[in-house]
């Protein structure tokens, strides 16, 4: 998937940028950058795009997205609280071509041969969160050797791969721009109707255009994308508002027949909403 390419800010002689990102909404374009991303959500939650992959982030995930790789953070618009997300950014050559290549260093292997997709941490967060946290008033060298220890416990830690598909390297700066104003539009307007003609003309394409190019960069329709972005806005619904009925919900996400509703949220989540809320809240009443 194209996305609009972006540099990370950072002195020039800094091999190892610290960043604090501390806002009540988060970057929210699609886009990528060279360095690899390491981050810890100390704070605030919403919606987490990576790749071809629709999930969420929440206060405590530790995620970790490689070089090139397009994402977003949507933050949740409707929290009072600030979010706050602590990141390491650098990029496998930051210290030297054959750095990590060294034997001391092969603990390290497997990081690098799950970072291309990125992944969610499910494991080791304690641990790690403890290093995030160190990071703020910690030297340039402390910063260095906390990566070491991240990288190694990342390697060890039991991961959820984010994204299912490989990404070209190029990117020009039309390609980039148009499929940013399809996300951003898509993330905006998930809640209506949104037709293939619609979606094609803020692309500034035709129809069939679109959904060739839209399938040959994702892997997937428009349609399943969209229908994956709704519902998960669902999800999030459904674990947080108890007294909203399920079918207003579906009609919140964008979806304006509760069948469709219900077969969707299945074929995506392997359970029926009704199924989710129970595991979710553990309650059997108002659940339709």
């Amino acid at each position: 998937m194209k996305a609009l390419p972006f540099q990370i800010p950072k002195p020039t002689s800094d091999a190892l940028i610290y960043q604090e990102d501390h806002e009540y909404v988060f970057y929210d374009k699609f886009h990528l950058h060279e360095e690899i991303q390491l981050s810890y959500i100390h704070e605030g939650e919403g919606t987490l795009i990576v790749g071809d992959t629709v999930s969420d982030y929440k206060k405590g995930d530790i995620i970790a997205i490689g070089s090139n790789l397009p994402h977003v953070f949507k933050s949740d618009v409707t929290l009072e609280t600030k979010s706050l997300m602590l990141t390491l950014f650098f990029t496998k050559d930051s210290f030297g071509e054959v750095f990590f290549d060294l034997e001391e260093l092969s603990e390290t292997k497997h990081f690098f041969k799950n970072i291309n997709s990125g992944f969610k941490v499910l494991s080791h967060n304690q641990a790690l969160k403890t290093v995030f946290l160190s990071l703020r008033d910690s030297s340039k060298l402390e910063r260095f050797t906390s990566l070491l220890l991240i990288l190694k416990s990342l390697a060890k830690a039991k991961k959820l791969q984010l994204s299912s598909y490989s990404y070209e390297k190029e990117y020009t700066a039309v390609e980039g721009k148009r499929m940013q104003d399809v996300m951003d539009y898509t993330m905006k307007h998930s809640h209506e109707s949104i037709s293939l003609d619609v979606i094609a003309n803020v692309a500034n394409m035709t129809k069939n255009a679109f959904c060739k190019y839209f399938k040959k960069r994702t892997n997937k329709t428009y349609t399943q994308f969209l229908n994956e972005l709704r519902i998960e806005n669902a999800c999030k619904l459904i674990s947080n508002n108890g007294e909203l009925t399920l079918s207003e919900i579906a009609f919140q996400c964008g979806y304006f027949n509760i069948s469709n509703f219900n077969r969707q949220f299945k074929a995506i989540k392997s359970m029926t909403p009704s199924e989710y809320r129970i595991a979710k809240l553990g309650a059997y009443g108002n659940l339709v």
